[in-house]
């Protein structure tokens, strides 16, 4: 791998230890892609944030480089927290939990990284441009990037994602080259997609079939992108889709080579049986909405469908700490509370420790949450449209 002088000076150690750690993971992980040369990212977003992830050793290693001084060259957002860390004790969780959780919150803010814990960074503050090269690890904001924005990054891992932060480099390998973002199969879609949870759907199935494939997409005629954000995340989780592509939607399906694909057709019988699968429970003991991370659009839409119900069991939208003061100055916080429910920021239902909270069903809307939570969580799924798991709970 070519490296500039700039760069050999960091292996060689006169940036001090912890650049030099660092580098070297990235000067692996591109000789193991053989990657030609690194190159500078705009930005980065780091997984591996939760306490319920990372446990004491995860803790340990980032109040270590913190205590060296590391620190960020670059705009740096985290993934989700463990749970809301402003109000983590009204909510019921956990203390002890809550005590590591915030240690984590303190190293990563003394290595100046931007403690908004969310999987939507492009909503809170962290938008790269088109063509621009980042390093996020997210999988769900690695899907929306590469595919909705038309950014350029790799699923990074926690600690490689870490390591481009403070060194502001990545290698040049993967999604970072165009003649590795073409299509290498097309999915053609004849099918009801109307609710966020649709999309969610299509895409559990698609990255099921596909596994780490680039798929392009025809017969979707509208999707907002909310929608293209539950779509590119159950991809990402039952599969490894880090890029896709729509007909007519997303920024780079106008310049990508379409010829000669493998298809697979999708029917409405696809969607429903994928209902049907990710369903294991009955009745849900709590509704969690937001994952990946609410929009301002999503709450908005929660805060319309329970204004003057009464909800019989707890529904939970998880969002950004951003979204959130959104919220509360729009009056749609004071709307969701008094039907029972929650906006709760920082956190997801995936990372967060509920199955210590006295959650045993979850109703989820999201495919990748319906994917994770069986087995992150040890939940029972109830998996379905928004206004079908309202009603379960009214």
């Amino acid at each position: 791998m070519y490296l500039t002088k700039e760069e050999e000076k960091i292996l060689e150690g006169e940036y001090g230890e912890v650049m030099e750690r660092m580098f070297r993971l990235l000067v692996r992980l591109g000789d193991i892609y053989k990657a030609e040369k690194m190159i500078p990212v705009g930005s980065v977003q780091v997984a591996g944030v939760s306490y319920k992830s990372i446990s004491d050793p995860g803790l340990e290693f980032l109040e270590d480089l913190a205590s060296k001084d590391a620190k960020v060259k670059v705009l740096t957002f985290l993934n989700p927290a463990g749970m809301d860390l402003e109000n983590w004790d009204k909510l019921g969780f956990p203390r002890d939990f809550a005590e590591k959780q915030i240690r984590i919150m303190n190293a990563f803010k003394k290595m100046g990284i931007v403690i908004t814990s969310t999987c939507t960074p492009y909503l809170a503050g962290n938008l790269p441009r088109s063509r621009e090269h980042i390093a996020w690890s997210e999988s769900s904001a690695v899907s929306f990037a590469n595919s909705v924005i038309g950014a350029r990054t790799n699923r990074e891992g926690g600690p490689s994602a870490l390591a481009a932060a403070i060194c502001g480099r990545t290698p040049y390998y993967g999604l970072h080259l165009w003649e590795n973002r073409q299509p290498t199969i097309k999915i053609e879609v004849d099918a009801r997609l109307e609710f966020n949870s649709d999309f969610g759907a299509l895409g559990y199935y698609i990255g099921k079939q596909v596994k780490n494939k680039i798929p392009y997409f025809t017969g979707i005629k509208n999707a907002n992108t909310d929608q293209l954000k539950a779509l590119g995340a159950a991809m990402a989780a039952s599969g490894a889709v880090a890029l896709y592509h729509i007909e007519n939607l997303t920024p780079e399906s106008d310049l990508i080579s379409k010829d000669n694909l493998e298809t697979i057709n999708v029917t409405q019988k696809e969607i429903d049986e994928t209902y049907d699968t990710l369903t294991s429970g009955v009745e849900p003991d709590i509704v969690i909405l937001g994952c990946p991370h609410a929009s301002l659009r999503e709450i908005s839409t929660l805060a319309s469908k329970v204004k003057d119900r009464k909800l019989r069991k707890p529904v939970w939208i998880c969002t950004s700490r951003m979204m959130k003061e959104a919220a509360d100055r729009m009056g749609f916080t004071e709307i969701i509370e008094k039907a029972g429910g929650y906006i709760v920021a920082d956190t997801c239902m995936v990372v967060s420790p509920i199955e210590k909270m006295g959650y045993n069903t979850t109703g989820v809307n999201s495919g990748k949450a319906a994917n994770y939570l069986p087995g992150f969580c040890k939940q029972k799924v109830v998996f379905a449209n928004i206004d079908r798991l309202l009603e379960a709970i009214e």
